[in-house]
């Protein structure tokens, strides 16, 4: 392990942290949805795929760059998540959480189908955006411009549904409608609007994480599903429900897997589930549960 060369740590390190940042977003997502309104989304690796196929689609069927796309792809996943849980996941309301978890399961199954049947279970490649391209030298080593990026806006939009969701009035109308949604409905708010709104926010980070993938990992079908298992690990132990919990957890478990590449590569791929034993034994509610 002292033999390994220390552009090998920090470059493991670098990949860690980009991993990370799509954990962080995703779990930050789900965290989201169940934290406040108690639906296990099976839909959000599906979701993440919309994205990153969104972004594919614009610029090939309709010429718009990358920068745009970052806008749009999110507000229309967006819009797509309201239209889910206005007209379908509300029927649900009520009943066991095992209905929406069979439901939001069954939708991911049914968008993953129609895409590979269009398109085929192979990758497509996504170019990066020119201004993004290359390589920026630290001297003592080289960074890629767009890891860099990644990691950066997504700590800023991290922070910032952080922020709008435990700092801010609307982040306390949301979580009081949650407790006890009769009281705040008496008060004069739309509650069944902002679960609609929180869930279309669930849906708008994957789409946007699915977008940032977009150039880096090949577009395709079956993406959602390959780190969605990872992005539930990350919520638990994280804590279920916790934002602060999903955005630190994810980029640590990334960090710890890339570094865990570079000293047993044979073990990188369960390090992130040998973790969540390991806290789930010591702490059953997850590092920043509410139970703990």
């Amino acid at each position: 392990m002292f033999e390994i060369p220390l552009q090998v740590w920090l470059g493991q390190i670098t990949i860690g942290l980009v991993n990370g940042s799509f954990y962080a977003i995703l779990s930050l997502g789900l965290a989201l949805i169940f934290g406040l309104l108690n639906i296990i989304n099976f839909a959000h690796g599906a979701l993440y795929m919309l994205g990153a196929f969104g972004v594919y689609l614009a610029l090939h069927k309709l010429g718009v760059s990358y920068w745009l796309s970052l806008l749009l792809v999110p507000l229309v996943i967006g819009a797509f998540g309201a239209f889910i849980e206005h007209v379908l996941l509300r029927r649900l309301t009520g009943l066991d959480h095992l209905y929406s978890l069979l439901f939001t399961f069954g939708l991911a199954l049914v968008l993953e189908g129609i895409f590979r049947d269009i398109y085929g279970s192979a990758g497509l490649p996504y170019p990066a955006p020119p201004s993004l391209s290359g390589l920026v030298d630290l001297g003592f080593m080289r960074l890629p411009i767009y890891r860099v990026w990644i990691v950066g806006v997504s700590l800023i939009v991290c922070v910032s549904v952080w922020y709008l969701i435990e700092r801010t009035k609307i982040g306390a109308y949301l979580r009081a409608g949650t407790e006890n949604p009769r009281i705040v409905q008496a008060l004069g708010i739309d509650v069944p609007l902002m679960v609609t709104m929180v869930y279309a926010l669930g849906a708008a980070l994957a789409a946007f994480a699915g977008v940032l993938a977009a150039p880096i990992y090949q577009v395709q079908p079956l993406m959602g599903s390959n780190i969605l298992i990872v992005t539930f690990a990350v919520v638990v132990i994280g804590g279920l429900g916790s934002t602060a919990g999903a955005i630190a957890t994810g980029l640590a478990l990334g960090v710890i897997e890339g570094v865990a590449k570079v000293i047993y590569p044979e073990i990188s791929s369960t390090i992130v589930f040998i973790v969540m034993a390991l806290v789930l034994l010591t702490r059953p509610a997850g590092l920043f549960g509410r139970g703990a």
